[in-house]
C-alpha cells in the first residue's frame, strides 16, 4: 500500500492532485464513505499521529532522566566524578546523594503538574468530522489517517492535506501557507502535477481553515509529510516568545554571565594563593550551584501548571502556559458584546412586513432559510427556528448560497408545490443592495427612494430600542442545475426580522469588578450603532464613545491610536477593522486581550496579546487562543485574571529569593575564601545548603498572594529584578561579613565550629528572609502558605539538628555551644529586620512595570 508518501511541496513524491480521484481512491484503498474504525486504528498505529512533531509520550521514567539535562546537574555530575577519580568517596557519594535529591524533588512536583496539565488541555483538543463506518463521527485530529474522508464546514480548521471529493461554495482561508491575501474557493478536479501550492484548487491544506461553504476531502497526507509540515520543518517553526518567556531568558543570561566572572576568578585567585587545586575547583562548582537558581526551569513549569489547575476550578483552560503571565498583565479587553455582555440567549421577537405589520409569511420564509441553511450553526437562526412552529412539509432544499463576510447574507433555494424561490436574509443594507422592489399585500412595487427613506427610518427606530434587525427577501426562480451568489439579484424585500439579546443579570458588577483589577473594557461588535448604544446605556456606560467602521477607514493608523483609546464601542466593523483596533491599543502600550469565538475572530485572536476564546467556539478560533473559557461569562474571566495574577507573582517570588540572600551567601563565601587560610565552607556543604534551602522554595507554586497586590496588573521587568538583587544581595553579603566577624576575630573558632556556625547562619537568612521578600506588605501581615511554613521550619530543623547528629563528621560539621547558637540567632534575626526596613524603603522609591 503506497500511504502518505514523503513528500514536499516543491518535489511531490506523488503528485495526488494530478490524478483522478478515482486512483486516489484506489492507491489509499480506501472510499468516499471513509474507513472502518477498525482498518483507521492499524493505520494511526502504523503512520503515526497527525501532528507536526513525532510527540514522544512523556513517562515518568523520561521526566525523571530529564532532570539530568540541566547544565547545572551536569557539572555536578562533572564534580562526582573528579572526586571519584582522586578516591574521596565520601565527598562523591555526598554530591551525587545531593543530586539525585534535587532531581526527585523536582521529578515528583513535575509529574504531578504535568499529569494534571494534559487532562485539563485534553478537554479543549481540537476535533474533527469524518466519515467512520460510513457514519459521521467527530474524532480529535491527532486521529486522522490517510483515506479518512473529512466533513468541511465553515469555521473548520483543515485537519491535514487532500483532494476534494465535493465542495458548495468552499471558500478557504489559505494565508498562513501561501500569503494569499483573501480566502481561495476550491472545487474538486484535476490540476498539472508541477502545481505550486497556491495553484493546487483541488486540494485543501493542513494549517489552513473554511472561511465559508461546505464540501469533503479525502486525506492523502498527515502530520510532518504535510505541504505545512515540510515548512515548518524546514524553518523550525516555534510560537512568538512571551514577554514572561523573553524575561526569564534575559534574567538566565544575567545570572550566567555573573556567575562565570565570578566562578573563574575565584578558581584562579585560589590557586593564584597556593590552595590545593582540587579543592578549590570544587568550590568553584559549588559557588555556580550556588550562584544559579538552579530550580528556576522547575519552580516556572510547576507554577504555571499549578497556576493552570487554579485556573480550570475557575472555568478558564490554559493552552499555552507562557501566556499566564499575559493574562495577568492584561489591562483592556475586546470583546464582542452577545454572550458576554448580554445574555446570549437570543429570540426572535418580531417578523414584520415592510410596512411593519406583523407577517406570518415572512416568518415562514425565515424559518425555511435558517432551517435547510447548512453553514456554521448561529444564535440567529436558532432562534428563528425555535420561534416557528413549522414543519418542512413538502417543501425540498435544491441548493444553498452559503454566507460570507462579504456578503452579509445567505440565499437558500427551495421547491415547495412545484416552484422554487430563493429566499435571502441577511443585514439591512446588502440585502438591499440585491432588492428591486418590495412586497405589498399580495402584490410587489418597485423600490423608490422615499421608500427607502422609510425603511431607514423603521430600521434606526428598532435599532435605538435595542433590537438587531435583518431584512428577508425572495424572488421565484428558474430550475438549474445549480445557484451561485450571481442569482442574488432583483430580489423583492418582504420584510424584516427583529431579534432582542438583554444585557446579562449582574454585568453591571462584573464591570466595576473589571475596573477594579485595572481592566478596561472596549466593546468591538458588527452591530450598527444605535443598538450598540442601547446595550451600553443599558449595562451602565453613559455616554459611551462609538466610532463606526466607516470612521476607522477614514483613520490612518496613527490617528486610530489615539482614537482607539478613547473609545469605548466600535459598531459595525468587520474582521480586519477588529485586528487594526487591537493592534492600535497595543502601539499605545497596553497589554490588549480578545475575547471571540468565531470565524472572523481568528486574526483578532492571533494579534492579541491576549487571546481568550469559549469551549462552543468555531474550530478556527479555539485554535487561535491562548485561553478557552469553559463558560461564556466575563466574570469567569475576571477569576482567570485574578489567578494569572497569582500564578506571575509566586514565580516572580522564586526570583527575588534566589537574587537575595542565595545570591548574598556565595559572594560572601567567594569573598572570605580570598582571605581565609581555608575554604570557607566545603564544597559539600554549600551543596547541602543550596539543597536545603531549595526545599521551601519548591512550595512556592501554591503560595497565597497578597489581595492587594493581584488589584493591578503587573509585567516582568529585568531591571527591576536587577535593582533588587543589587540592593538585596549586598543586605546578605553585610550580615554574613558580621557572622565572619564574629566567628572568626571576636569567637576565634577553629575550622571546622567557623565552618558550621556559617553554614547554620547561611540557612537560617536565607531560609527565613523568604517570609521578608514574598510580599510587598510588612511580612507579619501577610499570611504564607502552610506548605511554604512547614517546609521553612523543617529545613530549619534539619539544618539545625545535622552538626548534632552522626553524619557530621562526613559533612565536615562539629556541634556548636548553645551561646554560639544564641549569638547566630541574633544575627538572623537582626538580618530578617534589616531586610524588613530595606523592602519598605525599596518598594517606596522603585516600581515595577504596569
Amino acid at each position: 500500500m503506497s500511504m502518505n508518501l514523503p513528500d514536499t511541496p516543491e518535489h511531490p513524491a506523488n503528485a495526488y492532485w494530478s490524478e483522478s480521484l478515482e486512483t486516489t481512491i484506489k492507491r489509499l484503498e480506501t472510499s468516499v464513505q471513509g474507513l472502518q474504525s477498525d482498518e483507521a486504528a492499524r493505520r494511526l498505529e502504523r503512520i503515526g499521529k497527525n501532528s507536526l512533531d513525532a510527540h514522544v509520550q512523556m513517562t515518568p521514567l523520561r521526566l525523571f532522566l530529564a532532570q539530568f539535562k540541566s547544565p547545572i546537574v551536569l557539572i555536578l555530575l562533572f564534580a562526582t566524578g573528579v572526586s571519584a577519580f582522586v578516591q574521596d568517596w565520601t565527598d562523591a557519594l555526598i554530591i551525587l546523594a545531593i543530586v539525585l535529591g534535587s532531581a526527585v524533588l523536582s521529578f515528583a512536583q513535575e509529574f504531578s503538574a504535568t499529569g494534571a496539565v494534559a487532562k485539563l488541555t485534553a478537554q479543549v483538543n481540537i476535533k474533527t468530522r469524518v466519515l467512520r463506518d460510513g457514519q459521521a463521527a467527530s474524532i480529535p485530529v491527532e486521529d486522522v489517517v490517510p483515506g479518512d474522508v473529512v466533513l468541511l464546514s465553515a469555521g473548520a480548521l483543515i485537519p491535514a492535506d487532500g483532494v476534494l471529493i465535493e465542495a458548495k461554495d468552499l471558500f478557504v482561508n489559505q494565508a498562513a501557507l501561501t500569503g494569499e491575501t483573501f480566502p481561495v474557493e476550491k472545487t474538486p478536479g484535476v490540476v498539472a502535477a508541477g502545481a505550486s501550492l497556491s495553484e493546487r484548487t483541488n486540494c485543501v491544506l493542513m494549517g489552513t481553515s473554511v472561511r465559508s461553504g461546505s464540501g469533503k476531502a479525502l486525506i492523502v497526507q498527515t502530520g510532518a509529510r504535510t505541504a505545512y509540515g515540510q515548512i515548518a520543518k524546514r524553518l523550525t517553526l516555534r510560537p512568538p516568545e512571551t514577554e514572561f518567556e523573553r524575561g526569564i531568558r534575559k534574567l538566565g543570561y544575567l545570572l550566567t554571565e555573573v556567575m562565570l566572572v565570578m566562578v573563574v576568578a575565584i578558581f584562579a585567585l585560589n590557586v593564584f594563593f597556593q590552595k590545593p587545586v582540587l579543592d578549590s575547583l570544587l568550590f568553584s562548582v559549588a559557588l555556580a550551584v550556588g550562584l544559579t537558581p538552579q530550580l528556576l526551569p522547575a519552580v516556572i513549569n510547576v507554577t504555571l501548571a499549578k497556576g493552570s489547575q487554579r485556573m480550570a476550578q475557575r472555568g478558564v483552560i490554559v493552552r499555552r502556559l507562557a501566556s499566564i503571565e499575559n493574562f495577568g498583565s492584561m489591562d483592556m479587553l475586546c470583546t464582542d458584546k452577545t454572550g458576554t455582555i448580554t445574555a446570549g440567549v437570543v429570540r426572535m421577537d418580531y417578523a414584520y412586513d415592510v410596512q411593519g405589520n406583523d407577517s406570518p409569511d415572512v416568518r415562514r420564509a425565515a424559518w425555511l432559510n435558517a432551517h435547510f441553511q447548512s453553514g456554521i450553526a448561529n444564535p440567529l437562526d436558532e432562534a428563528i427556528v425555535a420561534s416557528v412552529q413549522e414543519t418542512a412539509a413538502d417543501a425540498v432544499k435544491i441548493d444553498e448560497i452559503p454566507y460570507d463576510f462579504t456578503r452579509k447574507r445567505l440565499s437558500v433555494v427551495v421547491e415547495e408545490h412545484g416552484r422554487r424561490t430563493l429566499i435571502c436574509k441577511g443585514a439591512l443594507e446588502k440585502v438591499l443592495e440585491v432588492c428591486t422592489q418590495i412586497a405589498v399585500g399580495d402584490g410587489q412595487t418597485d423600490l423608490s427612494e422615499p421608500q427607502m427613506q422609510e425603511i431607514h427610518a423603521r430600521y434606526a427606530a428598532w435599532s435605538a430600542q435595542g433590537y438587531r434587525v435583518l431584512s428577508i427577501a425572495q424572488k421565484e426562480v428558474t430550475p438549474q442545475e445549480s445557484y451561485t451568489k450571481d442569482d442574488e439579484g432583483a430580489l423583492v424585500l418582504i420584510g424584516f426580522l427583529l431579534f432582542f439579546d438583554p444585557p446579562k443579570s449582574g454585568v453591571k458588577e462584573t464591570l466595576a469588578r473589571l475596573k477594579t483589577l485595572g481592566v478596561s473594557l472596549k466593546i468591538i461588535t458588527g452591530d450598527n450603532k444605535l443598538a450598540a448604544r442601547h446595550t451600553a446605556e443599558a449595562i451602565g456606560l453613559a455616554d459611551p464613545v462609538i466610532l463606526t467602521g466607516a470612521e476607522i477607514e477614514q483613520l490612518r493608523d496613527e490617528a486610530l491610536w489615539i482614537s482607539a483609546e478613547r473609545t469605548d464601542i466600535f459598531a459595525e466593523v468587520d474582521p480586519n477593522e477588529k485586528e487594526r483596533i487591537i493592534l492600535a491599543l497595543k502601539k499605545m502600550g497596553h497589554v490588549v486581550g480578545y475575547m471571540g469565538d468565531g470565524i472572523n475572530d481568528a486574526p483578532s485572536l492571533h494579534s492579541a496579546d491576549v487571546g481568550v476564546s469559549v469551549e462552543n467556539a468555531v474550530d478556527v478560533a479555539r485554535e487561535a487562543a491562548d485561553f478557552v473559557l469553559l463558560r461564556q461569562d466575563l466574570d469567569v474571566l475576571a477569576d482567570g485574571i485574578i489567578e494569572g495574577r497569582k500564578t506571575f507573582a509566586n514565580t516572580l517570588k522564586y526570583v527575588f529569593m534566589a537574587v537575595s540572600a542565595n545570591f548574598g551567601n556565595m559572594f560572601s563565601v567567594a569573598g572570605a575564601s580570598l582571605f581565609l587560610p581555608y575554604l570557607p565552607l566545603l564544597p559539600k556543604q554549600i551543596l547541602l545548603m543550596n539543597f536545603l534551602t531549595d526545599f521551601p522554595e519548591m512550595t512556592v507554586a501554591g503560595d497565597n498572594v497578597d489581595d492587594v497586590y493581584v488589584q493591578k496588573a503587573h509585567r516582568w521587568d529585568v531591571n527591576f529584578i536587577r535593582r533588587f538583587m543589587l540592593i538585596f544581595g549586598p543586605l546578605s553579603s553585610v550580615f554574613d561579613y558580621a557572622t565572619f566577624a564574629v566567628l572568626l576575630w571576636w569567637l576565634k573558632l577553629p575550622e571546622a565550629a567557623f565552618q558550621t556556625g556559617w553554614f547554620l547562619e547561611s540557612v537560617f537568612s536565607a531560609a527565613l528572609v523568604v517570609f521578608v521578600v514574598r510580599t510587598r506588605l510588612p511580612f507579619l501581615r501577610s499570611r504564607p502558605s502552610r506548605a511554604l511554613l512547614f517546609a521553612t521550619f523543617f529545613t530549619l530543623a534539619v539544618a539545625l539538628a545535622l552538626p548534632y547528629s552522626p553524619i557530621a563528621p562526613v559533612l565536615g560539621l562539629t556541634p556548636l555551644p548553645a551561646q554560639i547558637l544564641v549569638l547566630l540567632s541574633g544575627i538572623v534575626v537582626t538580618y530578617v529586620i534589616a531586610a524588613e526596613l530595606l523592602k519598605h524603603w525599596f518598594y517606596q522609591h522603585f516600581h515595577d512595570k504596569d
